[in-house]
């Protein structure tokens, strides 16, 4: 006999129909409500009843039931077959359905720095290729744009391996509670810029983001041109294109040559044939981690004072076989330097420092976990800023 769970209700009247109510459901992650009315009736009992027993219709004794039927009043069975199609049926949930947006990342804006053209936008691009570009003039823009719910993400180098890190960028990372949930890996290929007709030899001067000149440095010294900084590469491309002058060159990227109608004089100009720019994806809410393909992981701590703290903290991933990708320090603002005590000289002052650590494992792993739970033993400070797959150079 199948067993229903029924409301039971106790009274001393007449028995008398309920209001009807509604009935809730639950649908592929959603509460659904039926509006469909489910009448309840009270049983009736005896002033001395303390309990009654309301049965369900297909719970009757003596009555015969079969697994796709119901019983009528006279106990007799109604034949009712299973639905005819399937396909209205639920289904359950996958991994897209817990996906807040699509791999290929359209219905997604993704706010980066510059303008239209910039190295920034063609990482955001790789990333989501069917994504809505939003610029900004300046990176803490596009935080803000992020945390302000403007976009969805933000798109913003990180280091280069020519030029290094960008320390501003690891500061905004800590001043802003977003989650670095993907890296891009976007190889850099600068090329000088002139307007339509020009020959290499008429251009005398050259305009381009600080970075960018500097990772051409060798090249344009060769080329005898002055070299102008700009706020981007992208804009000096666009400031080239309106100025109508001939002996004015930009460096910048192949698509905005072709966005704001350049001719490209020259590819890799750059001193360095492999020039990589690291970018890190940043949203307002983490992913879940996995093991099944490679994570990294990024963090930023402090660390207690005395001797040899730094090498125990740096043990906690060597005893666990964890590689370490990148490390950096950068003073702490609030509290840029430690008193400590010297029982020869009294007090001496140093620099108080923030750790950042890049390291190769993914926070499902028990491993990584135990490495974080160590370091907390050192750290006065420690904070995940997210675990993401890594990338590969293209």
């Amino acid at each position: 006999m199948a067993l229903k769970c029924v409301p039971i209700f106790f009274c001393s009247q007449k028995p008398q129909s309920l209001p009807e109510i509604p009935a809730l459901g639950y649908s592929r992650g959603r509460l659904v409500l039926d509006l469909r009315p489910i009448r309840l009736e009270c049983c009736a009992l005896g002033a001395s009843a303390q309990s009654a027993i309301c049965l369900v219709e297909d719970e009757k004794p003596g009555a015969k039931t079969s697994p796709t039927g119901k019983i009528d009043k006279d106990g007799n069975t109604i034949s009712r077959g299973f639905h005819k199609d399937l396909n209205l049926l639920p289904k359950p949930l996958s991994k897209t359905d817990l996906s807040p947006f699509p791999d290929d990342g359209s219905n997604v804006r993704v706010a980066f720095q510059g303008i239209s053209g910039a190295y920034g936008e063609d990482a955001a691009l790789k990333a989501y290729p069917n994504c809505e570009t939003v610029p900004c003039d300046q990176f803490e823009a596009a935080f803000n744009a992020v945390e302000l719910w403007l976009v969805d993400k933000a798109v913003l180098p990180i280091e280069n391996s020519v030029g290094g890190s960008l320390h501003r960028n690891y500061d905004f990372l800590l001043r802003h509670r977003l989650h670095i949930v993907r890296e891009v890996l976007l190889v850099v290929n600068h090329c000088l810029l002139a307007l339509p007709g020009v020959e290499k030899q008429e251009v005398k001067r050259v305009l381009s983001h600080p970075q960018a000149l500097a990772q051409c440095e060798m090249a344009l010294t060769k080329m005898g041109i002055v070299r102008v900084s700009a706020d981007d590469s992208a804009g000096a491309a666009k400031i080239v294109a309106s100025s109508g002058r001939r002996d004015m060159g930009a460096i910048a990227s192949a698509r905005a040559a072709a966005l704001y109608g350049l001719d490209i004089l020259a590819e890799k100009v750059q001193d360095e044939d492999d020039n990589v720019t690291r970018y890190l994806v940043l949203t307002r809410e983490p992913i879940i981690p996995r093991t099944d393909r490679l994570y990294k992981t990024s963090i930023v701590f402090t660390l207690e004072e005395g001797p040899g703290m730094l090498f125990k903290a740096l043990a906690v991933f060597s005893l666990r076989g964890i590689n370490l990708s990148k490390i950096e320090s950068r003073p702490q603002k609030g509290r840029p330097l430690r008193v400590v005590d010297d029982s020869n000289k009294g007090s001496a002052k140093y620099f108080d420092y923030l750790f950042y650590i890049d390291f190769e494992a993914s926070m499902a792993e028990k491993r990584a976990q135990n490495a974080l739970e160590h370091l907390q033993e050192y750290a006065r400070f420690l904070r995940v800023l997210g675990c993401y797959p890594m990338d590969e150079v293209l």
